[in-house]
């Protein structure tokens, strides 16, 4: 059986005191950052975060689109789309 996968739309705002899941915006998850955004900086810090927030390798999170903008595709190995939202919701109850 092939692990599960999935592109998550992320709205990344860099440059906040500390890096947090915000939650919900739309269909994008919205995630503060503290790493400015340079040298890609804050997308390593967001492949990090995310990574460690889901338990996962950080392998296993990957910008697909998105190295210059704000709004990201985060390519996500090993969690389905459902896995994910029930993380989030677990979460932040």
């Amino acid at each position: 059986m092939a692990k599960p996968r999935c592109i998550l739309e992320i709205k990344a705002v860099p440059n906040a005191p500390r890096s947090e899941i915000i939650g919900w915006l739309g269909d994008a998850l919205k995630v503060r950052l503290q790493a400015p955004p340079v040298e890609g900086k804050a997308n390593a810090e967001l492949c990090t975060f995310l990574a460690k927030h889901f338990g996962l390798t950080k392998r296993a999170v990957t910008i697909a689109t998105g190295d210059t903008s704000r709004l990201k595709r985060v390519r996500i190995e090993g969690l389905s789309v459902a896995e994910i939202h029930a993380l989030l919701d677990s979460n932040s109850s």
